[in-house]
């Protein structure tokens, strides 16, 4: 697992990142890294007394139309950071408070940010490690991140694959997101919590419901639940905000009676360890500022 054929994430584009060739998330083999900040938006039993410290790498390997962080997710912006220097920053989040240090789309950095983890532990890191994740990555890869991540932060973005085809190019995502988290379980099995009530271990599974999809979410949720019951914790999110030019039905946000459904069948299937989230966080306001 390097950078000279890479395979890190499910698209195995198998280029050179070493050299001039880019694949699906459009970055090199330097670490590039858009924002480094204590992050109050995320699930209460990540966001702890000061909030979540999180590192935004630019590009991803998956690119869904509908990105809030397309700024970055597009390969553009951002610092190089070495692993020396990142290990730095994480110690920095740490002595700010950070109930967490939470690495956000790292699937195409795999290999450095083990070497930046393994850094900031030698150098006195004690807070667990978040991987912040769309689900697109291979079992290899996560196999090589155990005993490097304390919790998984993982999507599961569609049931449906033609959805999965329209809006991320990636009618495999589905499978592949299974055996992801089915990978992410095995490591992590069950949730572990702090005296002071924060995760220091387990998996979060998010299903951000889409406008005009609620159908896929069920089905999502009804797999998570079915097979994971109570051991995967499950965020429910009503979140979506339409940005840049969408075409219908994303070029609106999801309504009270589509996110209600969703609930509402989440009741219905005896699901008691899952977030919610209110109405009208369907803001930019939550998307964070990359400039």
């Amino acid at each position: 697992m390097d950078y000279a054929s890479c395979t890190l994430c499910a698209h195995a584009c198998r280029v050179d990142r070493t050299t001039a060739a880019r694949g699906r998330c459009r970055m090199s083999s330097a670490m590039r890294v858009s924002r480094i900040a204590l992050h109050p938006w995320e699930e209460p039993i990540l966001t702890g007394r000061c909030g979540s410290g999180t590192v935004f790498f630019v590009g991803c390997s998956l690119g869904c139309v509908y990105c809030q962080n397309r700024r970055i997710s597009r390969g553009n912006g951002g610092e190089e950071y070495s692993p020396d220097t990142l290990a730095d920053a994480m110690l920095r989040l740490a002595r700010q408070g950070a109930a967490n240090i939470n690495l956000v789309t790292p699937t195409h950095f795999v290999p450095s940010v083990i070497e930046t983890v393994r850094l900031a532990r030698e150098r006195g890191l004690t807070v667990p490690i978040v991987y912040n994740t769309s689900s697109y990555d291979t079992v290899q890869t996560l196999r090589a991140l155990e005993g490097t991540v304390d919790i998984y932060l993982a999507d599961f973005k569609y049931w449906d694959s033609r959805l999965a085809a329209q809006y991320s190019g990636a009618s495999d995502y589905p499978e592949v997101a299974r055996a992801a988290i089915a990978e992410m379980m095995r490591q992590q099995p069950t949730p572990r919590y702090a005296t002071d009530g924060t995760l220091i271990g387990g998996v979060i599974c998010r299903l951000l419901l889409l406008p005009g999809a609620v159908a896929n979410s069920k089905l999502a949720l009804s797999y998570l639940y079915r097979t994971y019951g109570d051991h995967i914790i499950l965020s429910l999110m009503n979140q979506y905000t339409p940005v840049g030019e969408q075409k219908p039905p994303l070029d609106r946000p999801v309504t009270h009676e589509e996110y209600g459904e969703l609930l509402n069948y989440a009741d219905r299937l005896g699901i008691t360890n899952a977030f919610t989230q209110e109405y009208g966080t369907a803001q930019e306001s939550f998307i964070p500022d990359f400039s």
